[in-house]
């Protein structure tokens, strides 16, 4: 089954789920087409391709209209269906402006990261952040029995961080910990850009954890980068290989940046037990050619 078939798959439980009805269906569009479902959005007079028909009494929409007490309209991100934490991610909307991105727990590893989000992210509105931007909670609440997560929009851009910039949101999330180093958990190219008034902008904060080694954030920047070109056991041993170089800014020894690497590898390989998914492969495959040899030296 090809990308476009799963996603489409996936679409149709979303909408099930999301707009269960009753009430008058209204008319709404895949794009960019079906052939790359990427959002369903409301349709308008100059879509090209045929409609899709959704219920709005009863809906997500509905709820969040209650909500942000002004009539809602909603984008629903058509996301790959084979991910670990993968969940209903929507934009809500009114007159033309996005108000929230809103996630949706629709199963029991859904809501616990979306409860870790609300907390870290409550958490992190309470300190005097300099560096990092993140999203305020707008709305955290339960409809039809499913955790529903409002965030505030941040001014995402294109972008990449540089890499001074990134060094100092790694120290300021860690620091976020009191006398216990944090990090965000899954802090990738993706998940973050560089804001007009220069600082970091960081989103997806469901990984967010306390006491945890220090550098883990920026061990797992580099490891997810890596991947985009290497295959998992190529990035594992570059992570290893690399760390003394990539955690030198943040003050740590040789013995200690490749103990971390080590750490981080095997932590990421139990959160993917923990998950049911080995995105990576076993971790035969990828992780123990980089980790049994530098275990026999410590």
């Amino acid at each position: 089954m090809n990308d476009a078939a799963i996603r489409l798959g996936y679409l149709a439980e979303t909408v099930r789920l999301l707009y269960p009805g009753p009430g008058a269906p209204r008319a709404y569009t895949v794009l960019p087409h079906a052939a790359v479902p990427r959002r369903l959005v409301p349709r308008r007079w100059w879509h090209p391709w045929s409609s899709v028909m959704v219920p709005g009494e009863g809906s997500i929409a509905a709820y969040l209209s209650e909500v942000f007490g002004r009539p809602v309209e909603t984008v629903l991100h058509v996301r790959p269906a084979l991910r670990a934490n993968r969940k209903p991610i929507l934009e809500a909307r009114s007159d033309g402006r996005r108000l929230a991105f809103v996630k949706v727990g629709d199963s029991e590893r859904a809501r616990s990261l979306i409860t870790t989000e609300a907390a870290a992210l409550r958490r992190l509105a309470g300190l005097p952040l300099a560096t990092v931007s993140v999203p305020a909670v707008l709305h955290h609440g339960v409809w039809r029995d499913l955790a529903v997560l409002a965030l505030s929009p941040l001014p995402v851009r294109r972008g990449r961080a540089p890499r001074p910039l990134l060094i100092e949101a790694v120290k300021e999330i860690a620091g976020t910990g009191g006398p216990c180093a944090a990090w965000h958990g899954d802090l990738a190219p993706w998940n973050m850009c560089p804001s007009p008034d220069g600082r970091l902008l960081v989103w997806d904060w469901e990984r967010y954890e306390v006491g945890v080694p220090y550098g883990f954030d920026l061990v797992h920047h580099f490891f997810q980068r890596a991947l985009r070109s290497m295959a998992p056991p190529a990035a594992a041993r570059a992570c290893v290989a690399r760390a003394v170089r990539e955690l030198a800014p943040l003050g740590l020894s040789t013995a200690v940046a490749r103990q971390t690497a080590i750490r981080y590898l095997i932590a990421l390989a139990d959160r993917h037990a923990a998950d049911g998914h080995t995105p990576l492969g076993p971790p035969e495959t990828w992780l123990n050619p980089a980790v049994d040899h530098e275990e026999l030296l410590a």
